[in-house]
């Protein structure tokens, strides 16, 4: 197959006539134009001039199994030969039973019943009105309120907005949703500014759960339906679990008749070594949400898988739960996700994820020598780098250095060295890797020198 030719010049001027980006500044293409992309391969993407790039963030935590892979697309264009489109409400293909069974099988415990949406933020907003509907079920309608952490982001709609913990993305929104509130999130490199233990890390996961309990018992447990959590929390730079904390939570969520919510939307299916990350770290929440690497990108959809429990009401007699996509659990995502699932078994994606770890974590450790970099933390291969105006006191940047620093200059140099990554100011300036799962050893050395020539530049401007 030959490589298709594109007109850059054209695309630009109708990118910057018709085209809003998402989460973008828009008139950042009026100055500079856009990148654009227009291939990938293995843990490469290659943009309209043929200049190759690193794939440091798998497309968005995305492309686990990694970019071109044909066999993928030639299972999408069989199924969608067969049968391109029929809704699951009511009805029901193959593809969509088989992936529910699929998804079951690997999901913990008692999590057998899979709602099918067509992304991470309609899995979360599945999860919320679920929660609240399922007490409702219960003789409780009023537990309806959700818990989350500070600087999580669960999504976009409405729902999900609500239980995001980053009130710059919720601001020109409001009023949102009701219902959400806030905990204390699990980044130890904080833990003194949160009046947290500072000395133990295990301590500190149990501070950071116990906050959960406090807040519970301070809106009233009558009034809570679920907690949503990340393995390891997205928004503000990959933190991880302490030990002990999910046991706790878990816990916590038990003596108030709380739901808790695994939202896996980034760390399911390899990110962490594991299909679902919760077993990474021995717990079984009530539902999961996930997405994103379930297909490895090449076909959207998401899911909602939920307990016995919660599917219980269900089962029997007149009630239904009003709410669904039309393309969720469509043919080609579902058939799409079926193979994916398989490349991950035949590769051993999984293990390899595991084995690497610690290899990739040293690797970027040593980028610890470089004055702006205060911490590395993460697990898998899922990590941020947060960067420091002062390693000594662990003082950040204000608004706008991070500003200059981040969109400045870093976001461009990071893309001009051939590395596609995440510089992000959601919380404290922090760098994120999240690599296509397929990359070893080699490739963590070759992250590692284009983050210290950057970086090392970045230092020199403080």
């Amino acid at each position: 197959m030959t490589d298709t030719v594109y007109d850059n010049d054209a695309l630009q001027q109708k990118a910057k006539d018709h085209l809003w980006m998402h989460f973008a500044r828009q008139s950042t293409m009026a100055t500079s134009g856009v990148p654009i992309i227009t291939r990938g391969q293995g843990h490469h993407v290659y943009d309209i001039e043929g200049r190759e790039y690193f794939d440091g963030l798998a497309g968005l935590f995305v492309v686990n199994a990694g970019h071109g892979r044909k066999r993928l697309a030639e299972v999408a264009a069989k199924q969608a030969e067969q049968l391109a489109f029929f809704p699951i409400w009511s009805y029901a293909h193959p593809s969509a039973i088989e992936l529910a069974d699929r998804l079951a099988g690997y999901a913990p415990g008692e999590l057998n019943r899979v709602f099918f949406s067509t992304g991470g933020g309609e899995a979360v907003e599945t999860a919320f009105k679920l929660a609240k509907y399922y007490w409702k079920l219960q003789g409780r309608p009023t537990k309806h309120k959700v818990i989350s952490r500070s600087v999580a982001y669960h999504g976009t709609p409405q729902g999900a907005l609500a239980i995001t913990g980053i009130p710059g993305m919720k601001e020109m929104f409001e009023p949102v949703t009701p219902g959400g509130f806030r905990v204390p999130n699990t980044n130890f490199y904080r833990a003194a500014e949160m009046g947290a233990p500072a000395d133990d890390l295990e301590a500190f996961g149990l501070w950071a759960a116990n906050r959960i309990e406090e807040m519970i018992l301070f809106e009233g447990p009558e009034t809570v339906a679920a907690v949503f959590l990340e393995p390891v929390q997205n928004s503000g730079g990959c933190f991880p679990p302490p030990p002990g904390y999910f046991k706790r939570v878990r816990e916590i969520c038990d003596q108030y008749d709380v739901l808790l919510v695994s939202d896996e939307v980034i760390c399911a299916f390899g990110r962490l070594g594991h299909m679902f990350a919760c077993d990474a770290y021995g717990y079984e929440p009530d539902m999961i949400t996930c997405a994103k690497a379930m297909t490895s990108g090449y076909s959207p959809i998401g899911a909602t898988i939920v307990s016995e429990k919660i599917y219980a009401p269900f089962a029997e007699g007149n009630t239904s739960f009003y709410h669904g996509y039309t393309f969720g659990g469509h043919p080609v995502s579902a058939a799409v996700a079926l193979e994916n699932l398989d490349i991950f078994e035949e590769e051993g994606l999984n293990e390899r994820v595991r084995e690497n770890s610690p290899l990739f974590r040293a690797e970027l450790e040593k980028l610890l020598d470089l004055p702006i970099v205060g911490d590395v933390r993460g697990d898998g291969y899922f990590f941020g780098i947060e960067l420091v105006k002062d390693k000594e006191t662990r003082e950040t940047f204000d608004d706008e250095e991070s500003e200059k620093l981040l969109r400045g200059f870093l976001s461009k140099a990071l893309f001009d060295s051939g590395l596609y990554c995440r510089a992000d100011d959601r919380g404290d300036p922090v760098i994120q890797l999240a690599p296509p799962l397929t990359i070893g050893p080699a490739e963590f050395a070759e992250i590692e020198q284009k983050l210290r020539g950057v970086l090392t530049e970045a230092s020199n401007r403080l």
